[in-house]
């Protein structure tokens, strides 16, 4: 192989490091495939082999090494509750006295079905109460 070849390949392996990086989403392959770009210009400037090899490698784990950490702190959002999650904690209505074996409430738009976590208490139809947990399909409220 010769050296207009060998920069030929570094290139064809940057671009086949483009498909996994766009299956899978994984910044990782962008970093070899700039690796292997580095070991492509070393390639047409007229390196050898080895001096290919050592510069897709020292520049592929740089890239990994200090890239990485920087734009994962960039890439971090603040993590929002969604799901049964995003009701704990939130006011409903009583819409059928609640006590320790039932009720209904309306809870964030909708009608669910609820019991007070401390079974002694009731709750009359029209009080606000605090949903505290979800069990299933039942709202456990305060």
């Amino acid at each position: 192989m010769n050296d207009i070849d060998a920069w030929v390949w570094w290139l064809v392996c940057a671009a086949a490091l483009g498909i996994p990086l766009v299956v899978t989403a994984m910044p990782e392959f962008a970093m070899l495939a700039v690796g292997a770009l580095a070991a492509a210009g070393v390639a047409g400037a007229g390196g050898g082999g080895i001096l290919q090899v050592l510069v897709f490698a020292a520049v592929s784990v740089a890239l990994i090494a200090v890239v990485r950490p920087i734009a994962n702190r960039h890439r971090q959002r603040p993590q929002h509750a969604t799901g049964i999650d995003a009701l704990k904690g939130r006011q409903a209505v009583v819409l059928e006295r609640v006590d320790g074996s039932g009720g209904r409430i309306k809870l964030a738009g909708e009608v669910w079905s609820a019991r007070a976590l401390d079974g002694g208490r009731a709750y009359d139809a029209g009080q606000e109460v605090d949903v505290v947990d979800i069990e299933g399909a039942t709202a456990i409220v305060i």
